[in-house]
Parts: C-alpha cells; structure tokens; sequence
C-alpha cells in the first residue's frame, strides 16, 4: 500500500534494511537463522468474496 503501515514483507517494513523494525527482542531489518516465518494468502473471489489461499509455516535455517 502507500502508507508505511501497508507495507506487507519485512523488506517493505525495513525499507531494503535501511529503517530497523522495532520488536520486543531488539531491532531487525531482515530475516535471522532460526527465525520462523508464517506466510498466508487470499484472493477476490465472486460478489466480493474472499477466498483462502491457506497458510504455510517454515523455519529459516543456515546454509550448509
């Protein structure tokens, strides 16, 4: 979206990593080891219906 509040990633949120996001933990401007990431999606669907596209969860792991 325009605003800053409608930004959807953690990229868009951290502006490319040159603005930190704020959390409980500390500052972060991308992804760590061991974070997890949940990522959920919908879709327009008829007479303004929105359909689930559904969730998926996964972990970010170092490279090998």
């Amino acid at each position: 979206g325009p605003t800053e509040r409608e930004r959807g990633s953690l990229l868009e949120l951290t502006w490319n990593g040159r603005d930190p996001l704020e959390l409980p933990d500390g500052k972060r401007t991308f992804l760590e080891d061991g974070d997890t990431v949940t990522l959920s999606a919908w879709a327009p669907g008829p007479d303004g219906a929105r359909v689930g596209l559904g969730e998926v969860t996964g972990r970010v792991v170092p490279t090998a």
